[in-house]
């Protein structure tokens, strides 16, 4: 078990703000339960509200990960929620082919807290560590979802995520049951990621010179268009993201389109506006999520150079991010 920090070890709450709290004792005075499903080792990784986990914190978690797994049955990552998707999702990029579970999990009330969902949380994640496919999963509120399909959806319910476009990998009730899930290969670790990628959701009203006066900071783009990856092509009222895709290419920037639209997948063919970003070299995301795409992109840039290769990587089933 792999402690990150977030809300399930923090201390305080109202009137005070939540904040990090030591782990260990906690773990063992309030779940004592976990020793009875499991031989745990408990490493702390770090101690921090999940706001402050960064892509470099992805990159030191999945090395510890691929030194530890081949000496246990499967992990668990105790995580804040507001970016435990993110993490998830970098997670499956970067440990392609795990031959056992990695399950991510965490709380929307602190583990010391009397009606804390925490307890339920750790657990189920711990069973599904054991027995769940050999994957990057979240687990949470008796749910487990394939890591880089999930989003956080509830700030105030225990059932704060969901996973629009591919069904759950779980379900821990009376019993549990557990979907095959992703072929076990042989665990590697390509712990290479490049940052420099932009998330750009389209809005009316959206001036093209703020996104292109950013294009010469990065490496990649994400677009979250409208419906099935229309984006405002209309030349006359000068709204066009049409010259963004355009520079784009000139700089050699990857342009990955996603749809805001939560389910079903974008279709760049269907609309003016998606053909013509797909003129232009934008690459189709599917039915990724936009944190699907904006992870798996910055580790294809760490990975890749070449515009051909980063668009067949991309537009490739690496973890079960796509259909």
């Amino acid at each position: 078990m792999l402690h990150t920090g977030g809300t399930l070890g923090m201390a305080g709450g109202r009137p005070s703000a939540l904040r990090p709290a030591p782990f260990a004792r906690t773990l063992r005075e309030r779940v004592p339960e976990l020793a009875e499903l499991a031989d745990i080792r408990l490493e702390v990784f770090s101690n921090v509200d999940s706001s402050e986990i960064q892509p470099e914190s992805w990159v030191r978690l999945a090395q510890v990960l691929a030194r530890r797994l081949p000496a246990v049955d499967g992990a668990v990552v105790t995580h804040g929620t507001d970016t435990l998707p993110y993490t998830a999702s970098a997670l499956s990029f970067l440990l392609p082919g795990l031959d056992r579970p990695v399950v991510l999990t965490g709380s929307q009330r602190p583990l010391k807290e009397v009606r804390t969902d925490a307890r339920l949380n750790l657990i189920d994640a711990v069973t599904s560590a054991l027995r769940g496919p050999p994957e990057a999963t979240v687990c949470f509120d008796s749910k487990l979802y394939r890591g880089n399909r999930t989003l956080k959806a509830a700030i105030a319910d225990y059932d704060a995520f969901e996973s629009p476009n591919f069904p759950l990998l779980g379900t821990l009730g009376v019993t549990t049951s557990f979907a095959k899930g992703l072929p076990p290969r042989r665990l590697r670790l390509v712990d290479r990621l490049d940052p420099r990628v932009f998330l750009l959701k389209v809005f009316p009203g959206l001036d093209p010179a703020l996104p292109l006066a950013l294009l010469g900071q990065m490496r990649g783009l994400v677009v979250e268009a409208y419906g099935a990856g229309n984006v405002p092509v209309d030349e006359t009222g000068g709204r066009s993201l049409r010259p963004v895709f355009r520079e784009a290419r000139r700089r050699g920037v990857a342009v990955v389109v996603v749809s805001q639209a939560p389910r079903n997948a974008v279709d760049l063919s269907l609309y003016e506006g998606g053909s013509a970003a797909l003129s232009e070299g934008a690459i189709g995301g599917g039915d990724m999520t936009s944190v699907a795409a904006l992870t798996k992109l910055m580790h294809v840039l760490g990975v890749h150079r070449s515009m051909p290769a980063v668009r067949r990587a991309m537009e490739r089933v690496v973890a079960g991010e796509r259909s």
